[in-house]
């Protein structure tokens, strides 16, 4: 990655944590700039960013396995302040001379800890015998610690819960700060990035668009770069700042695949033809996919063939630009991140609708990814400084296969416009009852299963929708939202009345535990 030198920064060592990006986002909200690097590559790391701080993440492995994550001893000779979280508290103690054991008693979950010594740790969070709650996951117990260290807070099953060397600014926490279920898990670690690290913050929306505009051209010189438009807020924020560096030398290409919220393919082109007069080439695709996608039923073989089509229909137009040297992508930072998972994660299952980290051979262009650093949270504030309205960054989510991937079993035209009908009468209920920006993400799904129902004097024998919506901070932790009654009741009373083929509505209340996988 780029690095922003002017900036102060924090590297976070990954050891394979579910959750370790969140640290990085409560971070970056609190204005520092920070990158997670594999817990193999941190000695690299750490030469190239020379960072200010370091965290070192949790993870599910036991530093009692001959095998397990280690880290470069000149992360410890660094000199500077360091936090260990979980499995990274574990191996500081292994690591500097203390002990660690498995078989103890273990904390999954809930937890309070009883903070036993003053510590700017915990400055604002909890004073001297205060108790605080926290969100605990291990399976292994410190029993010792390093010499020079001491215990700042205790808990009913791990009695070294906090860990601080003052001297050398090495602090350790059991639990997880940066889950939503530690509530004042964000102050104790502005704690330690601003208070222990002496960290001020100095990373922002309008810096970074700036220093990308100037990386951009730079970069690009006097070639042109096509962007590959999909109607989402990633590539229309790059393709936007791109346009602000480079203007007419930037022409996008926008690829609609009639897999798209319904209207939706008209206000992309209005938005970026007609607001910010950008070179557009639409290109209506939608006989290619739903041909290519007629007699596919499994979800994978959906999302593979919807990338090869789109490759193809993207490189037939795209060699039309003359001069076109560079393409422009809105890779985000979780998906540079998931393709160097330290653990081999199943990022390459998640994301295999996306081309991240490369582009087929028979491309002969380079990369330009000037969204690559950010989280998607990030995205919408660079949109939202550039001057996009909160209606199009504010837009919930929406995977990259688009309505393909919510209608399991077969694709076909009819039950595409039956979705693209159901969901735009559910979105519009939202926004009536003014619920819209209380929920992360709300769509419809078109279920395979079709039900005996009366209308009126006749009886149907039509299919099944479901309805979704979650709340969530961060994308990774989701609950339900829990609808008022009488909206649900008008938005299924619409779409039964509505779209012809549906005649039951359902409301899914599941909840998505903590992980990496993104909600489609």
């Amino acid at each position: 990655m780029t690095q922003p030198t002017q900036h102060q920064k924090v590297l976070i060592v990954d050891f394979g944590s579910q959750v370790t990006q969140l640290i990085a986002r409560r971070l970056r909200e609190a204005g520092v700039y920070c990158e997670i690097h594999p817990f193999n590559k941190a000695g690299e790391a750490l030469k190239a960013m020379q960072p200010q701080a370091i965290i070192l993440s949790g993870g599910p492995n036991s530093t009692t396995d001959a095998d397990s994550p280690r880290v470069d001893r000149a992360v410890f000779d660094y000199g500077a302040p360091i936090l260990g979280i979980c499995y990274g508290e574990q191996l500081i103690c292994a690591e500097l001379g203390g002990k660690v054991e498995s078989g103890h008693h273990a904390e999954f979950g809930r937890a309070e800890i009883v903070i036993t010594q003053d510590s700017p740790l915990f400055a604002g969070v909890a004073s001297v015998g205060g108790r605080e709650p926290v969100w605990m996951s291990h399976g292994d117990r410190v029993t010792a610690l390093p010499e020079g260290f001491h215990v700042i807070a205790t808990s009913e099953g791990a009695p070294f819960a906090a860990i601080a060397d003052e001297t050398r600014k090495i602090y350790g926490v059991q639990f997880h700060p940066e889950v939503v279920h530690t509530p004042r898990g964000a102050q104790l670690l502005k704690n330690f990035t601003h208070g222990v690290a002496g960290l001020t913050g100095d990373w922002t929306m309008a810096a970074y668009r700036d220093e990308q505009i100037a990386k951009i051209r730079e970069q690009v010189g006097d070639a042109k770069v096509i962007c590959g438009l999909s109607g989402g807020v990633d590539s229309s924020v790059a393709a936007v700042l791109i346009h602000e560096a480079i203007g007419d030398q930037l022409s996008c290409v926008f690829v609609d695949t009639g897999l798209m919220r319904k209207g939706e393919a008209d206000q992309v082109t209005t938005l970026f033809r007609e607001h910010y007069n950008i070179p557009l080439v639409h290109v209506d695709a939608s006989k290619d996919f739903l041909g290519e996608l007629a007699g596919i039923s499994d979800p994978e073989t959906k999302r593979k063939t919807i990338g090869r089509v789109f490759i193809e229909v993207f490189d037939r137009e795209a060699n039309k630009i003359e001069g076109a040297a560079f393409l422009a992508q809105g890779t985000l930072y979780p998906d540079v991140i998931e393709s160097v998972s330290p653990t081999g994660g199943p990022s390459h299952v998640i994301k295999s609708h996306h081309n991240v980290g490369g582009l087929p051979d028979f491309m002969k262009l380079k990369l330009v990814e000037p969204l690559r650093e950010l989280f998607k949270d990030e995205v919408r504030a660079l949109g939202r400084e550039l001057g996009l309205t909160d209606a199009f960054v504010g837009r919930h989510p929406f995977p990259g296969p688009g309505l393909a991937i919510r209608i399991p079993g077969e694709i076909t035209p009819e039950a595409v416009a039956t979705l693209q009908d159901a969901d735009a009468i559910y979105l519009d209920e939202i926004r009536k009852a003014g619920l819209y920006d209380d929920i992360w993400q709300a769509f419809a799904v078109l279920l395979p299963v079709k039900t005996v129902g009366v209308q009126g004097d006749a009886r149907t024998y039509e299919k099944v929708l479901a309805l979704r919506a979650v709340t969530s901070t961060d994308g990774m932790t989701a609950d339900f939202y829990q609808f008022p009654w009488d909206v649900l009741a008008k938005t299924a009373t619409r779409i039964i009345n509505e779209v012809r083929g549906v005649n039951r509505v359902v409301y899914d209340v599941t909840s998505k535990p903590p992980g990496t996988i993104e909600w489609e």
